[in-house]
């Protein structure tokens, strides 16, 4: 469990399991008598006169160390998802295609309740382990297809990250409350085609499809420009609802 985190001034950051014991860094070492008796916000100057600021870990802390397996929906794209469907504290969300868990903690992190089906085993151990890291009491992980059914009903939004989405449609179709929303996230265009050719023939209305480009900028004195490097196409995502 990961108990204090250390910062310099450029946002460079060390995670400290145990304050019990002096913390060494390639800027040197914080003494443990120093941590103990530190508050959040505190500087703290290690034997070479670095400074550097400690921290209780938030959830974004925390959320930034779980263990990855397969490739996980990115944070622009988990954005996007929960202003879109206007997730919140009362939201029971479903979550299909589990993988490490990126999509399904971030919203048990902000909602009600999380359930989660993934089919593979050892992504269900990532997903347990990344739970256990994270303390969330809210979510609950499935080993189970959902290609084969949902058996939650009345579901505020449901999420998939599937490679065949279009076949869990009618199992969502039953399990979404009237105006809940369903979400599918997929890297390929020629999925989301199928999927919405399927949609159009259930109570599944489509809202829109949108693909989210992420560039980041570099503020240095006289140095204002966009980094050369720009996170572009992740997937593509389909919103709808429930009619």
């Amino acid at each position: 469990m990961i108990q204090k985190i250390l910062i310099t001034k450029e946002g460079k950051k060390f995670f400290i399991k145990n304050i019990d014991e002096d913390f060494h860094t390639q800027f040197g070492y914080i003494r443990s008598e120093d941590m103990k008796k530190s508050k959040p916000g505190d500087a703290l100057r290690t034997n070479l006169g670095t400074e550097l600021m400690i921290l209780n870990p938030d959830f974004i802390d925390l959320y930034n160390k779980i263990t990855r397996g397969p490739q996980v929906v990115t944070p622009k794209d988990i954005g996007i998802i929960i202003t879109e469907t206007g997730i919140g504290k009362n939201s029971v969300v479903l979550d299909a295609g589990g993988g490490s868990g990126a999509l399904s903690f971030f919203l048990a992190h902000i909602c009600k309740k999380v359930t989660t089906y993934e089919l593979r085993e050892d992504f269900v151990q990532i997903l347990e382990k990344n739970k256990e890291l994270l303390g969330l009491k809210n979510i609950t992980i499935k080993n189970k297809n959902i290609y084969e059914g949902i058996t939650e009903k009345k579901i505020d939004v449901i999420t998939f990250d599937l490679p065949e989405p279009w076949r869990a449609l009618p199992h969502a179709e039953k399990a979404l409350r009237p105006g809940g929303f369903l979400v599918s996230y997929s890297p390929n265009i020629t999925q989301i085609a199928q999927f919405v050719q399927a949609a159009k023939k259930s109570s599944i209305v489509v809202l829109k499809i949108k693909e989210i480009i992420e560039r980041k900028w570099e503020v240095d004195e006289r140095k204002l420009r966009p980094f050369n490097r720009m996170l572009g196409h992740t997937g593509f995502i389909v919103f709808c609802r429930k009619g």
